[in-house]
């Protein structure tokens, strides 16, 4: 893979780490900046700046054999949107600049689909339809975007129109860009060849996505046969997590044999963070923990660190360190170890502050200093693990 990318990925998701602390910081004192504005900047340039344009790269990478040029012309156009957006949303939030540079990179994402389209080459069938889908889900998501305009123009923006039209666009970003690609490229890597498991695993996994958008319909447009609907798409995903298993379980030899131990553990992390992700969406079928989880915000925030950071984020990691660096240093074992530290100790602290708030105990004791803290592992990790990549000549090789 071009190390200046990953480089640049990498740089990307340092300032999100960066911006998420100062949103820590900003409750033990002044940051001198609009906190929703900063929200702003700090989720588009994580999902748009770090996901997203890794993910563009292990795409081209591995799945566009020649006519690499225009993919790389397009990811320096892509990756000045997501500089605008860090820059406008700071400082404006939601306005005309911000507004320009959003929509720019929409546009540019569009181009990459159809350029991923006409260009692939993939040996394995379904493999290739995972990439198709996540590629349909981005578009799907975008139409979220598109609808928030008019949603703020005829009802307002306190609207369930708009709720949802922004649950749209999060839900398909997240559950169908992100982690459906993600898991093309997972399937690439472990060679994966067509069978009716992965028949069975891909149909669950595509109904599943769809059906458990209905639980966030459900919150703001109440109806008796949402949360129904989502229970059925979260049964789906713990069948679909089954094959997932059966059909990843023979590889497991050759990984462990073929890689390092610390992409190994990554492997190893991310898949016990998606399953834990599964778990945790089944618990929500019982209406009172749905409940806690959607009106506590530390459990909201929660389970999208979750699904970002452990599930997605570990995958790419387990990406970039695979077949790319030939020797793990030290400092990459410790870059690594502190992220996940990081991640795990905020993780346990939202949901213990979570339940706190749920059960009438107030903050737990030093809170936010400690969320603070732990949260500085991340940027930490991330730092380390790009000072390696840096620093490696062969990388890619």
């Amino acid at each position: 893979m071009p190390k200046r990318l990953i480089v640049v990925c990498l740089i990307n998701f340092l300032i999100a780490a960066l911006l998420g602390l100062a949103l820590r910081y900003s409750y033990l004192g002044n940051i001198a900046l609009d906190y929703r504005f900063l929200t702003h900047a700090h989720s588009h340039v994580a999902m748009l700046g770090w996901v997203y344009l890794m993910l563009f790269t292990l795409i081209t990478h591995y799945f566009i054999p020649d006519n690499k040029r225009i993919f790389n012309r397009l990811f320096w156009v892509t990756q000045i949107a997501v500089i605008g957006m860090l820059f406008s949303f700071s400082f404006q939030g939601y306005a005309a600049i911000s507004i320009t540079f959003s929509t720019l990179h929409i546009f540019c994402s569009y181009y990459f689909t159809y350029l991923i389209w006409k260009h692939h080459k993939i040996k394995a069938l379904y493999t290739k339809y995972l990439l198709k889908a996540a590629l349909l889900f981005m578009v799907l998501s975008t139409f979220g975007v598109w609808c928030l305009g008019p949603a703020v123009a005829i009802l307002g923006s306190a609207s369930a129109f708009y709720k949802i039209a922004i649950q749209f666009f999060l839900h398909f970003q997240f559950n169908g860009w992100f982690l459906i690609g993600v898991i093309a490229v997972l399937f690439h890597m472990f060679k994966i060849e067509d069978s009716k498991k992965v028949q069975y695993f891909f149909k669950l996994l595509i109904a599943a996505t769809v059906l458990t958008f209905a639980l966030s319909i459900h919150w703001f447009t109440p109806h008796f046969i949402l949360p129904y609907i989502n229970g059925l798409g979260t049964l789906l995903q713990l069948v679909m997590l089954y094959f997932l298993i059966k059909i990843l379980h023979p590889k497991i030899t050759n990984v462990v044999k073929n890689q390092s131990k610390l992409v190994v553990y990554l492997y190893c992390f991310s898949m016990f963070c998606f399953v834990l992700k599964i778990g945790v969406q089944l618990l929500g079928l019982l209406p009172e923990f749905s409940e806690l989880a959607y009106t506590r915000r530390n459990l909201v925030i929660g389970f999208i660190h979750l699904l970002m950071l452990g599930v997605i984020t570990g995958f790419l990691f387990s990406f970039i360190l695979q077949n790319s660096v030939q020797y793990v240093s030290k400092s990459l074992y410790f870059g690594v170890s502190v992220f996940i530290i990081g991640f795990i100790l905020t993780e346990v602290l939202l949901v213990i502050q979570g339940f706190n708030f749920y059960f009438g105990n107030g903050l737990f004791p030093n809170y936010y200093l400690l969320l603070f803290i732990f949260s500085a592992f991340l940027p930490l990790g991330v730092s380390l693990i790009l000072f390696n990549i840096f620093k490696v000549k062969n990388y890619g090789t």
